[in-house]
């Protein structure tokens, strides 16, 4: 596959990340709500698999709402596929409203490309723009996410 990654930005988060499962497996976690829901989210939230629909074609949508476990607040996402090439690449657009008091998120674009490397998979993640508080909690909230998927792909190969 021919690199589309733009340029990265100080104000982007950009993520480079291995996973001990297939690229087929880990698309699968991305796409399908029941594996997504397993998954999606920090430490202090869950996300609901009745509040997750995805529509896998170009102008589909991904949407969804992460629950803060402590107040029960939902914190809704509105995504719209632009590109996708299965199961290589996924682009989106993200909308939410306020995301725990740091603010709207409008236009805010979403670039995860799958990389096989055989019973592995190496993931690049490049999302953006933000402000300084958000791509912080942003890059946090992609990290716990991923520690959970470690651990669900670490069960599956015992």
């Amino acid at each position: 596959m021919t690199d589309i990654t733009p340029e990265v930005t100080d104000r982007d988060v950009y993520i480079t990340r291995s996973f001990n499962a297939p690229r087929e497996l880990v698309w699968k976690f991305w796409t399908q709500p029941e594996h997504l829901a397993s998954w999606f989210g920090p430490t202090e939230t869950t996300t609901p698999v009745e509040t997750i629909s995805i529509s896998l074609e170009e102008g589909g949508s991904w949407n969804l709402a992460m629950r803060d476990n402590a107040t029960g607040d939902l914190y809704p996402m509105n995504t719209r596929f632009v590109t996708i090439r299965e199961p290589e690449y996924l682009e989106m657009i993200i909308d939410s409203a306020d995301t725990n008091g740091l603010g709207t998120l409008e236009r805010l674009r979403l670039r995860v490309t799958f990389h096989d490397h055989g019973d592995k998979t190496r993931i690049t993640l490049h999302q953006g723009p933000f402000t300084d508080e958000q791509k912080q909690q942003t890059a946090t909230g992609w990290e716990q996410s991923f520690v959970k998927l470690d651990a669900i792909f670490a069960g599956a190969a015992s």
